[in-house]
C-alpha cells in the first residue's frame, strides 16, 4: 500500500487524529473517535473500522464485541489534514447506549437536553458481561466512563 498520503496528514502531538464516522447513505454522523498511523492503515487494509483507545492504550475494531461493525466505503481527510472522515454502512448501532448515531440528543436553545431517537437495542443484551465489569472498574478507579470495546468508549 502506497502510504505518501500519511504525509499530508496532521496528526497531533499523542500522534492522534479526529475520525468523523459518517453512514454513507444518509449523511448522518454517527461517532467521533481517535485514530493513530497505524489504525488508519489497518482500515483501509480490512475496510472495518479500527482506532487507537486513549483510555486503555490499545486499537479497537468497531464492533469487535457488539456485532455492530462498520464497513468503510470512504476515506478522506480535510482540508488542513488535521480531521479524517470516515464514510461507513453501519450495521446495528454506533452507539454503545444502543442509539443508531452517538449523537442522539439534542440541546434546545432554552438549555433542554431531548432525545432525537429511539435506541435500536438495549446495550444490557448486547455487551452483558462487560458492562458489569466496566461499572466494577469505574467504582476501583473513581471514575466514570463507557463500556469497554463498546466502540464509543473515552476517546
Amino acid at each position: 500500500m502506497n502510504e505518501d498520503f500519511l504525509d499530508q496528514l496532521r496528526f497531533n502531538a499523542d500522534g492522534l487524529i479526529p475520525a468523523i464516522v459518517q453512514e454513507r447513505k444518509t449523511g448522518r454522523v454517527l461517532m467521533m473517535a481517535w485514530m493513530n498511523r497505524d489504525s488508519l492503515l489497518k482500515t483501509l487494509e480490512t475496510k472495518r473500522t479500527w482506532f487507537w483507545s486513549r483510555s486503555r492504550r490499545k486499537y479497537w475494531m468497531k464492533g469487535e464485541s457488539s456485532g455492530h461493525v462498520q464497513r468503510v466505503e470512504k476515506v478522506a481527510f480535510d482540508c488542513d489534514g488535521d480531521t479524517l472522515l470516515l464514510e461507513v454502512e453501519q450495521v446495528g448501532a454506533a452507539c454503545h447506549e444502543g442509539y443508531k448515531s452517538c449523537f442522539f440528543r439534542n440541546v434546545s436553545f432554552e438549555g433542554e437536553v431531548r432525545p432525537n431517537d429511539e435506541p435500536l437495542v438495549k446495550p444490557e443484551a448486547v455487551y452483558k458481561d462487560k458492562i458489569k465489569e466496566a461499572r466494577r472498574q469505574e467504582k476501583q478507579e473513581g471514575g466514570g466512563g463507557c463500556a469497554p470495546d463498546s466502540g464509543a468508549e473515552k476517546a
